[in-house]
């Protein structure tokens, strides 16, 4: 289940991009499950796909289910899936999450995990049902969008306050698209997040104007004879179209868990790496 939020958009238009929120996710006995392993008619893929195997009635059945929910034929229901230890519950559970899409939040936990926490039963199980309700929430900026035709990085020199110590660095960045071109002349902290991300000249990237963050969305088509040979990550995409300045919606993906845990600590958005919560109070929640 996801809820979207969103303002109206602006009077120009843009298009949508998603942006969630990093997570620290443990490798366990399922981190390796992709999706159910499914063709388009609902039949299981010979020899394991997308980390399943085996169950093959199970996941079909489940398939049907996951595309009854992409067609909005279902929402708001519970699955029950039955069987003894070990015969892959937890797996296609897994499988079903994975298929409806990276953003679909998948909570697991057993039975003694509602024991053991130093919170009441009540609480363990909110928690754990809050978590596995997404939030979407759309927000406007501006960003600089276009393929870097070169990027000029001047001779490094030392600075004359005695606090900086080292060198300050200054060049200029000159992005393009299919209508203009334009040099930004670029500093320190942008130099380095260039050099963070590898952009090179013939990748199309954007910039946040409001916190600088660069994004890399791939190689220009119009480079992709420059090697001979490239990696099986190597995407390619068009060179953006209009002008460099554009404004966007960008998604952040959130729990509704992580909203309670944000709205319950002074430290706002930094609680949510802080480990275990404890009880949050049923204010806060409302």
């Amino acid at each position: 289940m996801s809820v979207k939020l969103s303002a109206d958009a602006a009077a120009g238009g843009g298009s949508v991009t998603v942006r969630e929120l990093t997570r620290l996710e443990r490798i366990g006995a399922h981190s390796h499950i992709r999706g159910l392993g499914l063709d388009d008619t609902l039949e299981p893929r010979r020899g394991g796909s997308q980390g399943m195997v085996g169950q093959h009635r199970a996941r079909r059945a489940v398939g049907v289910v996951s595309r009854m929910i992409s067609e909005g034929k279902i929402g708001g229901r519970a699955i029950l899936l039955a069987g003894k230890p070990g015969t892959g519950k937890t797996a296609i559970a897994m499988g079903l999450a994975q298929q409806l899409g990276e953003d679909t939040p998948f909570t697991t936990m057993s039975g003694s995990e509602v024991f053991s926490l130093e919170m009441s039963k009540t609480e363990a199980l909110t928690q754990a049902l809050r978590k596995s309700i997404g939030v979407q929430i759309l927000e406007e900026t501006e960003v600089m969008e276009g393929e870097v035709v070169e990027i000029q990085i001047d001779t490094a020199f030392a600075t004359g306050d005695k606090k900086k110590k080292g060198m300050e660095k200054k060049g200029r960045l000159t992005l393009c698209t299919t209508d203009m071109e334009t040099v930004y002349d670029l500093g320190t902290k942008m130099i380095d997040a260039l050099s963070k991300e590898k952009v090179t000249a013939g990748d199309v990237i954007t910039i946040d104007k409001a916190s600088g963050k660069i994004t890399k969305l791939g190689r220009s088509f119009s480079r992709s004879r420059d090697y001979d040979a490239m990696g099986s990550s190597t995407r390619f995409v068009q060179c953006p179209e209009g002008e460099l300045q554009k404004r966007k919606e960008v998604v952040h993906n959130v729990s509704l868990h992580e909203i309670d845990v944000i709205n319950s600590r002074q430290q706002g958005f930094l609680a949510l790496f802080a480990g275990d919560t404890g009880e949050i109070k049923s204010e806060v929640r409302e």
